[in-house]
């Protein structure tokens, strides 16, 4: 009797697992159709009848097409009352010849007195569509900038082609203010436009008493809110008060509103609409691509990659303006110091500097007297530089958003940039317990990661999907990094190697530890505490192959973070993931792509090391600039 209890017991064990392993296949299988609908919907909608160079934006309920392709065309073709003036300041005042596409239907839509969203990239001209219709309307249009270097560059812009624009913000003067707020309700309109933060809007009550004068003698022309999407909390550079913004609107009902973005999901746009009380906006969205970008992800040697950095500006773009993009004011500051070190005219740009600093290197960067400006996320928003011919990230950005925008700061005048991300282990986790409070924090950065990781699909195809865009590999013409070394890299089975760093992670946590992502890649290197390198199974990949497995193993859900706070800080740490439990079925595997740089007869040996249950599989295009008998010649050796 006791043998067929244990039994029993023992087979309700092993179907538990068993049904254990099996609704989290299930659960895989359903996110996985989950996200495959949602693609097919929206490239059905986007078949079904979106504008070829601009789809407007709706309602997810079914399509009741409130702007149309014909629409689209009446606003960019048609003429109006105002259109020789419009053509007239274009090429006099702003010496441009041509609109560029979308900004004659968005000026015409502003000047109509239509709200409008306008989601275009960073670089295309978003700026002349309230620019432009602010010179031909009475009154002044009132921007509202995020940040007070976009503000400073508007500025020094206009002022050079002789548009009189003016800003109230806190580094404004007593004087200056008391011009300002004085201008606002003189009908001769001393200036055309208003710039202000929304900080400005939400706590200045004598600015909100002048706008409401000026609404009242019709010289508020419109309303431009620059970076819209920080209204939004789904959006990757929220602004609590821009939350704030909406009283423009309640206020104000007659002036149509403009908002601009460089990158914005449908879900942050209906955010924004709510947020900014606009009833029923249209939304013009530009394609995503800026073809004469090169994107490329670069491995970083260690920690510190300044060498690198330096190394690289010296030999490619001698004499050339760029931007470093760092993580914080900290790493700001030492990498300029390191890069000045090495003969680089290069100043650091945040948000703690001196109001005069922070001008002083932005002209300085814009008058080619200093060559890199090495800075925060504080700097960029809205720089109008032209030629800037590199934009290099020194960490990784927190999202793709992020990234799309502030490498969007190169190459504005048409000509080709190189937007170049370094890409290190310990990084991931800086960053992730710096958006750790953040609703979608943790996502987007594991989408930005993947983006780093991703060794076999066009770097634009990546963003596509991200701003639900259709692509095709062919348009992006070899300018990204994947496309133009030939897709070089095999696919390999991990299973046993990700056993074996799973049970790592769980015999420290039935042990009661917590282990940073770097301690799991010391332990399984056999460089952990001495009492367990008998117990653990010590891998013979490389450094880099093992950080690369253990982020694949995070992104797909084998591991998960586990935060702990500090009165002085986040610590990041490794748990095993919902999926983790699937390892221990015989039948599962897990397969993972790796660059590398092998022939094809050297990829059996490459499998064999890897372990008994473990292949090799090339695929992908062989570089265009190699041959068999060099790709024979060459060592062994697998990339991340």
């Amino acid at each position: 009797m006791t043998n067929n209890i244990g039994d029993a017991q023992a087979e309700l064990d092993s179907v538990e697992a068993e049904l254990e392993m099996v609704e989290l296949q299930i659960s895989e299988l359903l996110e996985k159709q989950t996200k495959l609908s949602s693609r097919k919907n929206k490239l059905l909608q986007i078949l079904e009848g979106a504008c070829s160079s601009a789809q407007p934006s709706g309602s997810s309920k079914p399509p009741k097409p409130s702007f149309s392709k014909q629409d689209l065309q009446h606003y960019e073709e048609s003429d109006f009352s105002w259109s020789k003036e419009v053509q007239a300041k274009l090429c006099n005042v702003f010496q441009l010849s041509k609109f560029r596409p979308l900004q004659r239907a968005a000026i015409n839509l502003s000047m109509s007195g239509k709200d409008l969203f306008l989601v275009m990239p960073t670089g295309r001209g978003k700026s002349l569509c309230y620019q432009l219709p602010a010179l031909c309307s009475k009154g002044f249009t009132l921007v509202i900038a995020p940040l007070v270097s976009l503000m400073e560059d508007q500025l020094m812009y206009l002022k050079s082609i002789n548009v009189p624009a003016v800003t109230l913000n806190a580094s404004s003067t007593k004087e200056d203010s008391k011009q300002v707020l004085a201008g606002m309700t003189d009908k001769n309109s001393p200036f055309k436009l208003l710039y202000v933060t929304p900080e400005k809007i939400a706590k200045s009550k004598l600015l909100m008493s002048k706008l409401e004068k000026a609404y009242n003698m019709n010289l508020l022309a419109r309303i431009a809110v620059d970076e819209v999407h920080c209204c939004s909390q789904w959006g990757h550079d929220f602004r609590p008060d821009y939350k704030l913004l909406g009283i423009l609107k309640r206020q104000f009902p007659k002036v149509s509103l403009v908002g601009l973005t460089a990158t914005a999901t449908s879900n942050v746009l209906k955010d924004c609409q709510k947020i900014l009380c606009v009833q029923e906006p249209i939304t013009l969205t530009a394609p995503f691509n800026r073809p004469n970008l090169y994107y490329e992800v670069r491995f970083k040697h260690n920690e510190d990659c300044t060498h690198q950095i330096a190394e690289l500006i010296r030999e490619r773009y001698k004499n050339q303006s760029g931007i470093v993009y760092v993580f914080s004011q900290k790493d700001a500051e030492v990498v300029a110091t390191d890069l000045q070190k090495r003969n680089i005219l290069a100043q650091p740009y945040h948000a703690n500097m001196e109001p005069s600093d922070k001008s002083l290197w932005h002209q300085q960067w814009s008058s080619k007297k200093i060559q890199v400006v090495v800075a925060t996320v504080a700097f960029g928003m809205g720089i109008d530089k032209a030629d800037v011919r590199f934009v290099i990230h020194h960490t990784i950005s927190k999202s793709i958003e992020n990234y799309y925008q502030e490498s969007g700061r190169a190459g504005r005048d048409d000509g080709s940039a190189d937007c170049i991300v370094f890409f290190g282990f310990a990084d991931i986790f800086r960053i992730s317990t710096m958006v750790v409070m953040e609703n979608t924090g943790q996502q987007k950065l594991q989408n930005m990661v993947a983006y780093c990781q991703n060794v076999d699909r066009c770097r634009r195809a990546m963003m596509a999907i991200h701003f639900d865009e259709v692509w095709n590999d062919d348009e992006c013409n070899q300018m990204c990094d994947v496309c133009r070394h030939g897709n070089d890299y095999i696919t390999m089975d991990i299973t046993k190697h990700a056993r074996d760093v799973v049970a790592i992670v769980e015999m420290a946590s039935s042990m009661d530890e917590k282990l940073t992502p770097l301690k799991v890649c010391d332990a399984w290197m056999g460089k952990g505490p001495a009492k367990h390198r008998k117990t653990l199974k010590v891998t013979s990949l490389s450094r880099v192959e093992v950080e690369s497995v253990i982020i694949h193993l995070l992104l797909h859900g084998y591991f998960s973070e586990d935060f702990s706070f500090t009165p002085y800080t986040t610590h990041f740490y490794l748990k095993l993931g919902r999926k983790a439990a699937l390892l221990k079925n015989d039948n599962h595997s897990i397969t993972m792509k790796m660059r590398r740089v092998m022939s094809h007869a050297t990829v059996k040996k490459v499998s064999e090391s890897a372990g008994k249950n473990s292949s090799a599989k090339v695929e992908g295009k062989r570089p265009a600039d190699s041959d068999d008998k060099k790709s024979v010649a060459k060592k062994v050796k697998i990339l991340p």
